[in-house]
């Protein structure tokens, strides 16, 4: 309806000027470009507030941390720690996993640390094995099925295995388990089901990996050629989780697994595929709306994009996946894995330095081999290496990368790696 009053003078139509056919392009031209802009910033401004709508704070706190601020858009200043967490919970996952009845376990199967450092040269990706013995501390309570979070804290629950901290305690209690086991404040965090991990594949247009022996897995359904395979959607979360289709069937190989599609993942992201495409940023923060519990921290749409914005123009070779150095051992009658603990100190003070690594000891017994089928197996200590006569007077070097020890396995984000199957 006109908002014109009804009382206004009528419009008196004089001589209209002979119009350019140059000035009415110009003309159409901005109006199109106007229209355009306002369509996008209209878009824009309802899909911010549409994820801000759906994202599920759930009153998660994460212990040691007085919060962090919602930052601009634009990449975040300083270091941060953000714990990922995989849980294989069956709740609200359907039936396409068995029945959610009768597998209602909650465990953290995956639990990884990542360590962006203060000037956002050099990224860590630490995966800690599921079944690493841990000290669990006074924990938040979870929240309960109504939303409301018990006020105060669990008392600690002694050693433990870290995959059933997230049972225990929910999301803040794993990362209040994570803080006891490295020293290292988790800022922010994220848990992850089943289907969240399905939809984020999707949302990033797959990720190609390699395999170097078909891998072939009934427990996950999971079959796939040797060579190229571009993961999506089921197939992706197939490769996860599988722990029979790769190496010796534990949990360690599929860690490497894991670290193969993370490399993989990583390179298509920092290629500028998807860091300089709105349309996929927008994917990717939808599905993490709907599909993952946030810490309140990480639940700010602005939050999210700056930490993906800390990671352009890292370069590749400055991103190290590594597993946590644990040994097989008897614990409390249980079997599981053992920290090792000078190891791991090596390991954690060189991240907490922000310094580069430098991985010594390869990808691992079951780990991923190098794409030209070359060995990442550094080469064996033949004993005829001399070391400098001033080795044991000079001081460790503050320059460069850290070798890392033997027992700290991984690769980096440069290394093009192929997943070991069972074929």
């Amino acid at each position: 309806m006109s908002s014109r009053h009804t009382s206004e003078a009528p419009v008196r139509h004089g001589r209209q000027p002979r119009r350019s056919g140059l000035r009415t392009t110009l003309k159409v031209a901005i109006a199109s470009v106007a229209v355009l802009a306002l369509t996008v910033v209209g878009v824009a401004a309802w899909g911010v507030a549409d994820i801000f709508g759906r994202l599920d704070r759930g009153g998660v706190s994460l212990p040691g941390n007085s919060g962090q601020a919602v930052p601009d858009v634009n990449a975040i200043e300083g270091g941060f720690n953000l714990l990922l967490v995989g849980s294989d919970s069956r709740e609200g996952q359907g039936d396409g996993f068995g029945d959610p009845k009768q597998l209602t376990g909650q465990l953290n199967d995956v639990t990884i640390l990542v360590h962006i450092s203060e000037d956002h040269s050099n990224a860590t990706a630490i995966s800690i094995p599921r079944d690493t013995f841990v000290d669990v501390p006074a924990c938040p309570y979870p929240q309960d099925k109504d939303g409301t979070v018990p006020e105060g804290e669990q008392p600690p629950a002694g050693i433990q295995k870290v995959n059933t901290t997230l049972k225990h305690g929910g999301l803040g209690c794993t990362a209040a388990t994570v803080q006891e086991l490295t020293g290292l404040t988790v800022h922010y965090a994220g848990a992850i089901q089943f289907n969240g991990v399905t939809a984020m594949a999707n949302a990033i247009g797959g990720v190609e990996v390699c395999l170097s022996e078909p891998i072939v897995d009934p427990k996950t359904n999971l079959d796939l050629p040797a060579g190229d395979v571009t993961l999506k959607g089921e197939t992706a979360l197939q490769f996860l989780r599988t722990r029979y289709g790769v190496g010796d069937g534990s949990d360690l190989g599929r860690i490497s697994n894991q670290q193969v599609y993370m490399s993989a993942l990583m390179r298509k992201i920092l290629s500028g595929e998807t860091l300089s495409n709105p349309v996929k940023l927008y994917n990717l923060a939808n599905v993490a709306a709907d599909n993952m519990t946030l810490s309140n921290e990480l639940s700010n749409p602005n939050t999210m994009v700056s930490i993906a914005l800390a990671l352009k123009g890292m370069p590749t070779e400055n991103i190290t996946f590594v597993k946590f150095p644990t040994g097989s051992g008897m614990l409390n009658g249980q079997e599981g894995e053992i920290p090792v603990e000078q190891d791991a100190a090596a390991l954690l003070d060189a991240v907490k330095a922000d310094r580069s690594l430098s991985i010594t000891g390869g990808t691992g017994e079951y780990g991923a081999v190098p794409k030209d089928g070359a060995s990442t197996e550094p080469p064996a200590d033949d004993g005829e290496t001399t070391p400098p006569e001033d080795d044991a007077t000079s001081p460790p070097s503050t320059d460069g990368p850290v070798d890392l020890p033997d027992s700290v396995k991984g690769q980096t984000a440069a290394d093009e790696t192929c997943s070991n199957g069972n074929g």
